[in-house]
């Protein structure tokens, strides 16, 4: 291979991409004060002295050996996330945003965002974190409930929750709220309490995830009692209800924004851009004028960190086979309610539209996405009932022979 890896990705193959899709940039954080049962998450309990100045050298190596596969690309957001990245000091991520800003071109206004939970939360820590030039702050909440909170396995407390909040919002000009429902033992009043408490706080974004118990975790060894699917909807229907009430938007199947506050970095994933992920354990996705490669980062920090030291932070990476794109991209694409263009599924895919011809007419037979309307006759929209069963919809792209459970993007 040459001395470029870049030159061997620009070699002809089965593709025609377009321009390339709007690149942004992932960096995992692996540690946290503990793991939660429920994460299948890269994640791993912090030692009594974390690593930071090493594992930030290893990003920056990490970095310069990836710059010739982005070279001239433009990077419209950071996403640091873990893990819990707030357990690095504020001068480590000034560090880690110098690091990243000599050495990639970020557009103007960039958005940067890094996630906290308040299990670390120390007053005036978020306004340092701002200060060294995150522009976004989102505050893995979970619950305001103790008890909910005990169940779940968190660290923090709900006061806890409440003041790491109250401090984002006085920090941030836009911050996100992340809750889960359905949790062991939840009601339907357990859940509003909830609503009450982060609505209280006017977020500018609220992301509300549904508990599932995933394989490799804590929770799948010794599954708790949750909500059945009937109350799990019930709460669903609340979520969506109350948020509109308060003006928030819902543009994703699990984000919901007021105007100007959608999550610019997840905006890209859904849309099937590029990003480039550092960090262990770190996916990546990068397009090419003939292929889009994928790529995963030594998993175990240690290992992690010696690999990249050493300039081979990537354990395996493959170019993405052109059967799977359609699938792939609908894996995206489909959780936006406003849908996708088909014009950007041919630029990003390389692929023409006549691929999709026969499964999306069989979508809108079963009324889960709607039909082309003559105002904008390019745009693919999910309908509310397949928003409902995104699952079943996102699975109509897979190719024949591949198993419907085999779904992870």
């Amino acid at each position: 291979m040459s001395a470029d890896p870049s030159l061997h990705f620009l070699r002809p193959g089965t593709l025609q991409l377009g321009a390339p899709p709007p690149l942004a940039l992932y960096v995992h954080l692996p540690w946290c004060l503990k793991k939660c049962p429920y994460c299948d998450f890269n994640s791993h309990a912090a030692p009594d002295a974390l690593p930071e100045a090493q594992y930030l050298d290893a990003l920056r190596a990490d970095l310069e050996a990836a710059l010739p596969l982005v070279w001239g690309r433009r990077v419209g957001s950071v996403f640091i996330g873990g893990g819990t990245p707030s357990l690095f000091s504020p001068a480590g991520i000034d560090r880690l945003l110098a690091d990243i800003r000599a050495r990639l071109p970020l557009e103007p206004g960039a958005e940067i965002t890094l996630e906290a939970n308040p299990g670390t939360f120390e007053r005036d820590r978020f306004r340092a974190f701002r200060a060294a030039g995150v522009t976004r702050l989102s505050v893995g909440v979970q619950s305001f409930d103790d008890a909910a909170l005990r169940r779940i396995g968190r660290v923090h407390d709900a006061a806890q929750a409440r003041a790491a909040v109250a401090e984002a919002a006085a920090a941030f000009d836009t911050f996100n709220i992340d809750l889960m429902y359905a949790l062991p033992g939840q009601t339907l009043d357990g859940l509003a309490a909830d609503l009450d408490a982060a609505l209280a706080f006017a977020p500018p974004h609220l992301s509300i995830y549904h508990l599932t118990l995933e394989p490799n975790t804590a929770f799948a060894t010794a599954p708790p009692a949750l909500p059945d699917e009937d109350l799990a909807s019930d709460m669903l229907d609340l979520i969506v209800a109350r948020t509109a009430a308060t003006g928030l938007q819902r543009y994703e199947v699990s984000a919901f924004a007021r105007p100007g506050h959608r999550c610019r970095h997840n905006l890209n994933y859904w849309a099937f851009g590029d990003y480039l992920g550092l960090g262990a354990g770190a996916h990546g996705k990068l397009s090419f004028p003939h292929r889009v490669l994928r790529q995963v980062r030594w998993r175990e920090p240690a290992a992690y960190m010696r690999q990249a030291l050493a300039g081979q932070a990537v354990s395996n990476q493959h170019e993405v086979a052109r059967r799977d794109l359609p699938f792939e991209f609908m894996l995206g694409g489909l959780r936006l309610r406003e849908g996708f263009d088909l014009e950007d599924f041919r630029q990003r895919t390389g692929l023409p539209l006549s691929v999709l011809a026969t499964t999306l007419e069989s979508a809108r037979r079963r009324g889960l996405i709607e039909p082309l309307s003559d105002a904008d006759p390019g745009r693919v929209r999910p309908t509310a009932h397949g928003f409902d069963f995104l699952s079943d919809l996102q699975a109509l792209f897979l190719p024949p022979d591949r198993p419907g459970d085999d779904q992870a993007p």
